[in-house]
């Protein structure tokens, strides 16, 4: 359930004991936007407000607007409400965050490049405003075959210098060490969470 405008962590509570009263069982997660100047300051109360938040997301229209920014297409202005609320969340142990939406549906390549700026501040989606924005970006937001072999040859080298005593290796003229190994084992992580969804459609 969606849940606009927390200014604090009091209106998430009683929007989570709602769904609780609804679904006891779980079946009811709230996704709290922040789109106030309020409500990216009071972010690491409204992540902790109940069980049912599982993340957050972000609203550009209404927090650019709240603050009196220009929400250009670039979306450098943007930057610093990204990185909070990816780092509250993850300081908070809940999911990584949804991104604001891409509101000029004639702009393909704005959307990707916004959902990969997104991506890169540690998002985990977009949220769409239109059907034909799905693909694109699903296509950002899911690893490429690129990736996903990066990722297996880093893990399958890692095991094989752990096996002989090391810890750190390098792969392709890289230095790979644990930091490394783990962002390999996330994107093999996530293209099987990703797999294991479609199959179950």
């Amino acid at each position: 359930m969606i849940a606009p405008y927390p200014g604090n962590e009091f209106s998430v509570s009683r929007a989570a004991a709602f769904c609780i009263a609804a679904q006891p069982q779980r079946g009811i997660d709230l996704i709290p936007i922040i789109e106030t100047a309020r409500g990216l300051s009071n972010l690491d109360a409204i992540l902790a407000a109940g069980t049912r938040v599982r993340h957050v997301a972000l609203g550009a229209g209404d927090f650019t607007l709240d603050v009196s920014m220009a929400w250009s297409r670039t979306e450098a202005e943007l930057a610093f409400a990204r990185a909070r609320i990816a780092t509250a969340s993850r300081a908070a142990d809940v999911e990584a965050p949804l991104d604001t939406v891409w509101v000029d549906l004639a702009d393909e390549e704005g959307l990707e490049i916004s959902a990969r700026t997104a991506l890169g501040f540690g998002f985990q989606g977009k949220m769409c405003i239109h059907p034909k924005q799905i693909a694109p970006v699903h296509r950002v937001f899911t690893p490429s075959e690129a990736e996903i072999a990066s990722a297996e040859r880093v893990v399958a080298a890692f095991a094989e210098a752990e096996a002989a005593g090391s810890a750190a290796i390098q792969l392709d003229g890289k230095f790979i060490d644990y930091p490394i190994l783990y962002r390999a084992q996330r994107v093999l992580e996530k293209i099987a969470a990703i797999r294991a969804k479609e199959e179950r459609r």
